[in-house]
C-alpha cells in the first residue's frame, strides 16, 4: 500500500510548508508533480539530493514525479536566496547542462512506461523559445499585480535598504516565468503540484495563483527545509567546493568520505532525511548509535546508503576498500584494484618521483628504486638499514632486499607506493 506522502516527509524533517488541504488532496488520488532542476551545472550536487529524494518518496506513494530541467529559466537566474545577479549561460552550456541533468535523474527515478506512474521529464525551454514578449505580457502579466511581486521574500530582500545590488527586470519576472510553468504542466500534464525548497515558497505560490485566476483552478504547493549542517556551515560544501553527484567531478571514494565524516549531531538528521530505510530501522540504528557513538554506526550507514544510492553498491565497496588501505587492513592486492583518482586521492601531497616504464619492465632493483632512482631515502646505505630493520612496504605490503619492482606492482598500471615505517609514503610514478 502507497505511503501518505506528508507524512513520511514530516517524521522524516523533510516537510517546511504546504498550503491547505495539501495532504487530503494528496491522501484522495494519485497525482502529477514536479520539481525544477537548474542546469547551472551538468551535474547536479548533494545539494539537489534532497529535491531528487523527495521525487522519489512522490513515486513511491503512487503520484508521477515531472522533472523539470530549466533550459529557459536557466538562462535568466533564480534571485530566490541570492544577493548577487548570476552570471548567464550561453544556449549551447544550458543544452549539455540539461542533458547531464537529465542522465543523473535517469538513474534514480523509474521512467518505464509499462509502470502506472513512470516519472516524466520535461524542458521549460521547449514551450518558451517560440512565446513573445507580447503574448507573454498579455496573456501572463495581465493577472499578477506588480504590488503582488514585490511582496516576494526573494524580491524584499534584493530591494531593501540593506542591498548594494538591486535587482535587474531579467530577474524581477523570473517569478512569472516559473509561475507559467506551473500554469503550463497544469493545462497539458494535469499537474497539480509543485515542490522545491523553502526559499521557492514565493515562486510557487505564484504558479498557484496564476492558475487559480487566470484558469479557475485549483493547484498545491509543498516545500522543504533547505538543509545546514548543526554548526550553522553549508550543507555539501567542503574546502574543495561542492559533493557532486557525477563521479568525475567527485569520486565516489571522496564522496563516502564526506558522508562518513558527519557529525554525530548532523547524523541524527541526515540518515532520515537521505536514506530510505524504515522509520523503525532507523530508530533502532539511533539508540545504538547513541549507546556507543565512538563506533559512528550512524555514519557508518548514512554513507553505505547514500553512496549506493548515487554510485550503486560495487562502488561503496571500493571506497570502503580504499578507506582501510589507509589504515593496513587491507592486503597490497586491493590497492591495485584502485582506480588512478581514487589512488592519487588517498595519497594527496604524498611527494612523487618519476621512473621510466624500462626500468620497471627490466626489473627495478629495490636499493634503486628507494635511493638512486628517487630520492626518497637519504643514500643506498640507509635504503639497506631501512630493509634490514624490515621498515620498508610495497603497496602495503612489508618487502625485504631480494625484493624487485616490476609490472606486476603497478597500481592503475602507473603507480607504486613506497612506505617506510608507519606514515612515510612516496610514490613512484611511471612514465613511458
Amino acid at each position: 500500500m502507497p505511503t501518505n506522502f506528508v507524512q513520511e516527509l514530516q517524521w522524516r524533517g523533510l516537510l517546511h510548508d504546504l498550503m491547505p488541504d495539501t495532504e487530503s488532496f494528496l491522501s484522495s488520488t494519485p497525482t502529477k508533480g514536479y520539481i525544477g532542476f537548474d542546469p547551472t551545472a551538468d551535474s547536479l550536487h548533494i545539494g539537489s539530493l534532497v529535491q531528487i529524494i523527495i521525487l522519489m518518496h512522490f513515486q513511491k506513494a503512487g503520484h508521477t514525479p515531472i522533472v523539470l530541467v530549466g533550459g529557459a529559466t536557466g538562462m535568466i537566474g533564480d534571485p530566490s536566496g541570492k544577493s548577487n545577479e548570476r552570471n548567464l549561460l550561453d544556449q549551447q552550456t544550458l543544452e549539455k547542462n540539461c542533458r547531464g541533468i537529465q542522465t543523473q535523474l535517469e538513474q534514480f527515478l523509474n521512467f518505464d512506461s509499462s509502470i502506472q506512474n513512470p516519472a516524466l521529464v520535461v524542458n521549460n525551454y521547449d514551450w518558451m523559445k517560440s512565446y513573445t514578449l507580447i503574448d507573454f505580457s498579455r496573456d501572463i502579466g495581465k493577472h499578477l499585480t506588480v504590488n503582488y511581486m514585490m511582496a516576494k521574500e526573494s524580491v524584499k530582500k534584493r530591494l531593501g535598504a540593506d542591498s548594494k545590488v538591486g535587482m535587474s527586470f531579467t530577474e524581477f519576472t523570473y517569478q512569472l516565468l516559473q509561475g507559467y510553468d506551473f500554469l503550463h504542466l497544469y493545462n497539458t500534464l494535469e499537474c497539480k503540484i509543485q515542490m522545491g525548497g523553502s526559499d521557492q515558497w514565493g515562486n510557487i505560490t505564484t504558479g498557484t495563483e496564476l492558475i487559480r485566476r487566470k484558469e479557475g483552478g485549483k493547484a498545491y504547493a509543498l516545500t522543504c527545509p533547505l538543509i545546514k549542517k548543526a554548526d550553522g556551515s553549508k550543507f555539501g560544501k567542503t574546502e574543495e567546493g561542492n559533493v557532486w553527484l557525477d563521479k568525475s567531478r567527485t569520486s565516489p571514494y571522496k564522496f563516502y568520505q564526506f558522508w562518513l565524516n558527519t557529525s554525530d549531531e548532523d547524523a541524527l538528521s541526515y540518515i532520515k532525511i537521505f536514506t530510505f530505510l524504515p522509520r523503525e530501522v532507523i530508530e533502532e540504528k539511533i539508540q545504538e548509535h547513541q549507546t556507543a557513538p565512538h563506533l559512528r554506526l550512524l555514519q557508518k550507514t548514512i554513507a553505505e546508503e547514500v553512496t549506493t544510492l548515487v554510485h550503486g553498491k560495487e562502488a561503496y565497496f571500493k571506497a570502503v576498500e580504499a578507506s582501510q588501505i589507509l589504515f593496513g587492513k587491507t592486503t597490497g592486492d586491493s590497492l591495485q584494484k584502485l582506480d588512478s583518482q581514487t589512488f592519487l586521492e588517498l595519497f594527496e601531497g604524498v611527494p612523487q618521483a618519476e621512473v621510466s616504464r624500462s626500468l620497471i619492465d627490466g626489473g627495478l632493483d629495490l636499493i634503486a628504486a628507494l635511493a638512486t632512482e628517487t630520492g626518497f631515502l637519504s643514500s643506498n646505505g640507509e635504503a639497506r638499514r631501512a630493509l634490514k630493520e624490515n621498515a620498508i612496504s610495497v603497496n602495503q605490503v612489508k618487502v625485504d632486499e631480494n625484493f624487485t619492482l616490476g609490472a606486476k606492482d603497478l597500481i592503475a598500471a602507473q603507480y607504486i607506493l613506497l612506505r617506510r615505517g608507519k606514515k612515510n609514503y612516496f610514490i613512484l610514478k611511471i612514465t613511458s
